[in-house]
């Protein structure tokens, strides 16, 4: 099925922008996090694997890092460094400036995609950040938020609240950045209503890109151990794909969605099972968008009960 007649995906985006097919390229940068290294907390967040990101590929120089990763692909000639792990602007100003440089002094890399916490983004990285988007790089700042509702950032053990992400994007817009916000949809306490209250407010505030991935249970997260005492369900794919159809049909068409689903591989993941096959949860949100109509279609309507 071909999304992009229904969704404005990223990749049609960046097809459109820069002219060819591009691809990001997953990078560790070796940073750390402060819910983890005991600013705010120890072990990270609920739903996260301490190991799941990139310490082994952290081993690695960023150069070594690209062409590990391009050599996964041959569709692409063209590259945004993307990175990936943990908290990427959690470091001094010229940490950040020597690793997004090696990263784009590549000739074939067109831009940065940096995933960060809302609190963990200070001037002096915005100001860097727009000082690679004034040279001409592509530049996305990817903040993940999960959710509106402080109550669940809590609950999650987030350690951030709903106004430090609107103080981050504020400041973000401010230098014309590029921000698109992480959602995670199916967290514990959270309904329909929920999902679609956190989507209205990050629309409220101005996004220009979202992610919605389902909760998944990970290994070695703390909801792994609420997951065996029953304690967290995850969504069942029929629901998920309804409620996230149905979030895409309320969210403005010039929204880029950079991903609508998240995969993991045994032995990590432990559920949802249809969280393992890459195309699942894809295919099933893209005949409910052919069927029931596709971004920006139901804005202006009543969310259904």
């Amino acid at each position: 099925m071909d999304l992009t007649r229904h969704l404005h995906t990223f990749g049609y985006y960046l097809k459109q922008r820069l002219g060819q097919t591009v691809h990001k390229l997953s990078l560790a940068g070796d940073f750390t996090c402060p819910n983890r290294d005991g600013t705010l907390g120890r072990g990270g967040c609920a739903f996260c694997n301490v190991r799941s990101f990139g310490r082994d590929a952290a081993a690695l120089s960023i150069s070594q890092q690209l062409a590990r990763e391009k050599a996964k692909t041959d569709r692409a000639r063209l590259y945004l460094a993307y990175f990936q792990a943990y908290t990427s602007t959690y470091a001094e100003v010229e940490t950040l400036r020597a690793l997004y440089d090696e990263a784009t002094s590549a000739a074939d890399v067109a831009g940065l995609c940096v995933g960060t916490r809302p609190d963990c983004v200070p001037d002096a990285a915005l100001d860097l950040l727009a000082a690679y988007r004034d040279a001409g790089n592509e530049v996305w700042l990817e903040l993940g938020l999960q959710t509106a509702h402080d109550r669940t950032q809590a609950l999650i053990r987030r350690g951030h609240t709903l106004a430090d992400y609107r103080d981050a994007v504020h400041r973000a817009h401010a230098r014309g950045l590029k921000v698109c916000a992480h959602l995670i949809v199916g967290l514990p306490g959270e309904g329909k209503d929920d999902a679609r209250a956190t989507l209205d407010t990050v629309l409220d505030i101005g996004v220009e890109g979202l992610k919605l991935h389902p909760l998944m249970i990970v290994r070695g997260s703390r909801m792994a151990a609420q997951y065996r005492r029953g304690e967290v369900s995850p969504m069942a794919l029929d629901d998920y794909a309804d409620l996230a159809a149905c979030l895409i049909r309320h969210t403005p068409p010039e929204v880029v969605y950079h991903r609508i689903a998240a995969t993991a591989q045994a032995p990590t993941l432990i559920a949802p099972d249809w969280c393992g096959p890459r195309w699942t949860a894809l295919q099933a949100i893209g005949e409910r968008l052919a069927r029931e109509g596709g971004q920006g279609s139901a804005l202006g309507r009543e969310w259904r009960p």
